[in-house]
């Protein structure tokens, strides 16, 4: 019976497979004909009806409902007020006027004279010029030498603001007179030795220059300035500087270049106590610099570096210089918290120039160099309190190669044939090595548009590597400001500056194996006020109070300054 059925099946099997394999035989080539083109129809859609009917057996009318109001009369007192539309009070705006003149009067017989006027020419240029004028006859205490200063400055510029394109022009003219008083009364100058000193001196400034600013294209700026400066003992300099700046963006990040060209040529007559040989100094810095800057939301970077090539045209010697040019800030909390940090480096070209404007009493006699600002590593952290208080946390290290220290100049005796700068009372230029440690804090406050509040201090820790000190510089900075509006018309400031110890030093090569001494400048405070009243859109009239604190502290050694100084005068504006 297994066997039967066994069987069976076999063959059920071998017919499957059989069919399967004439399946798979590629089709003939019969001819199909069509009979007729198929055409497909669709049937009506039964659509449902929006109000169906019923078919209930039982149906209801409705009933008709009446409304009847009971209205009874109610004497009411309230009387609406007509409404105001609410406005907002807006200051008066105050008129602009295109000039001004200011004179001042004050004790030690001071004067203090300013003029601004501009002239529009057309409706993209404008001329302008700037008269400013500062001088007291002096009256110092205990001061023999006459101590009298002026300084005047002339500035001329005309400007253009064009579509795509906008340029600057400026000529100034600057002259300057003071005097060498810082004669040390301890060295016995007999009367007659006094009167034979000239302690008069004068400097005498021409400069000339321009920039050039182009929107949406690769050269974006350009800076050209050249400056002749000269004093009343025939010293002389010449310094020009060429700054072109390229932008483009690549790649949506802003690429730069700026280049630098820097030339000096000076002389002096003399040397110190030398006056058979004169001093030549001549330099050609050619700086380097690319850049680029990639920038988030909260994320800025600036990863550049700065190449120099010092050129020494004097002694024909060349050095090559490489510095970085990094910063980045993260903002951590929106406009309260951002941190940054950064290094870089730079070559500062030090001239007879800016050392008079930082120190008016030094001597014809300078040597003049560059400083190397190797590197200066920094970090902080800056932003906001609340909306009014802003803060800003730094600290810094710098290293600087030839940094310049003013230093007094050695006594070398009472000759009448001296010039009024060698009897110890002018300042020489001396070079060191120097690694500084800088914190700064500082704190701004603006309540309102009517009082600003501000706050500021340096401390310093410096290590020389040569000098016993770093002369003349102080470990504490400190300053506080504040301005208000008092009245619409009444406004006022307050301003204080704290300056800490610094150190000098004194040689006196008239004394056989003399060791220099050093001196210790007492640190000061400095309080000064103004006070302003607006008699109308046009005139105002002012005070001014300085050195409030009668302290005739010596801000450079033996040079004690004017004590209380006050100063009232007007302030008109016009146009023409």
């Amino acid at each position: 019976m297994i066997s039967q059925t066994l069987k069976i099946k076999t063959t059920v099997l071998f017919i499957f497979i059989t069919a399967i394999l004439f399946a798979q035989d590629p089709l003939g080539t019969e001819v199909i004909n069509v009979v007729r083109p198929y055409s497909p129809t669709v049937s009506d859609a039964f659509k449902v009806k929006e109000t169906p009917s019923l078919t209930d057996s039982l149906s209801t009318q409705k009933k008709e409902v009446n409304y009847n109001i009971f209205s009874v009369p109610v004497a009411s007192t309230f009387t609406p007020a007509k409404g105001k539309a609410t406005t907002i009070e807006r200051k008066k705006q105050e008129k602009l006027f295109s000039n001004y003149a200011t004179l001042g009067l004050g004790n030690y017989s001071s004067i203090l004279a300013e003029l601004y006027s501009n002239f529009q020419i057309n409706r993209t240029d404008n001329v302008g010029f700037f008269l400013k004028h500062n001088s007291s006859q002096g009256g110092i205490d205990n001061i023999v030498l006459d101590d009298k200063f002026y300084n005047t400055l002339l500035d001329v510029n005309y400007a253009s603001l064009q579509r795509d394109m906008s340029y600057t022009l400026d000529f100034g003219v600057q002259h300057q007179l003071f005097n060498w008083y810082g004669v040390d009364t301890n060295l016995f100058f007999t009367e007659e030795q006094m009167n034979a000193i000239n302690p008069q001196h004068s400097y005498f400034g021409v400069s000339a220059g321009g920039n050039i600013k182009f929107d949406e294209a690769i050269f974006s700026e350009g800076d050209v300035r050249l400056r002749y400066f000269s004093d009343s003992f025939s010293s002389s300099e010449i310094h020009a500087v060429v700054q072109p700046k390229f932008e483009f963006d690549l790649g949506g990040q802003n690429v730069g270049l700026n280049l630098g060209l820097n030339y000096l040529n000076g002389s002096f007559d003399q040397r110190y106590a030398n006056p058979n040989t004169g001093i030549s100094y001549g330099f050609l810095n050619t700086s380097i610099n690319p850049y680029i800057l990639l920038q988030e939301d909260a994320f800025s970077v600036n990863l550049g570096a700065v190449l120099f090539y010092s050129m020494d045209t004097e002694n024909s010697d060349g050095k090559l210089f490489i510095y970085p040019k990094v910063h980045a800030s993260y903002r951590l909390v929106d406009e309260f918290v951002t941190v940054y940090a950064g290094a870089e480096g730079d070559l500062v070209q030090n001239s007879y120039y800016t050392f008079t404007q930082e120190n008016p009493f030094v001597s014809p006699t300078l040597f003049i160099t560059p400083t190397d600002q190797t590197y200066e590593g920094f970090g902080g952290i800056k932003g906001k309190v609340t909306n009014t208080i802003a803060y800003n946390l730094r600290a810094s290290y710098k290293r600087e190669n030839d940094k310049p220290f003013f230093q007094l100049n050695p006594f070398i005796g009472t000759n009448p044939n001296l010039e009024g700068y060698e009897n110890g009372n002018s300042f020489q230029v001396v070079y060191d090595d120097l690694n500084t440690l800088e914190v700064f804090g500082e704190l701004q406050v603006a309540v309102n548009t009517n009082f600003t509040l501000g706050m500021n201090a340096n401390f310093f820790s410096y290590t020389n590597e040569v000098e016993q000190e770093a002369w003349n510089l102080p470990t504490i900075k400190a300053s506080l400001f504040a301005n208000a509006n008092i009245t619409e018309k009444l406004y006022g400031g307050v301003n204080l500056f704290y300056v800490g110890e610094r150190k000098d030093q004194f040689n006196n090569t008239t004394v056989f194996n003399f060791q220099p001494q050093t001196i210790t400048l007492d640190s000061y405070l400095d309080a000064n006020i103004h006070l302003g009243y607006r008699i109308n859109e046009q005139l105002s009239i002012f005070a001014k109070g300085s050195n409030l604190l009668g302290d005739t502290y010596e801000k450079w050694a033996n040079f004690p300054v004017l004590g209380i100084q006050v100063l009232a005068g007007a302030t008109y504006k016009f146009d023409w």
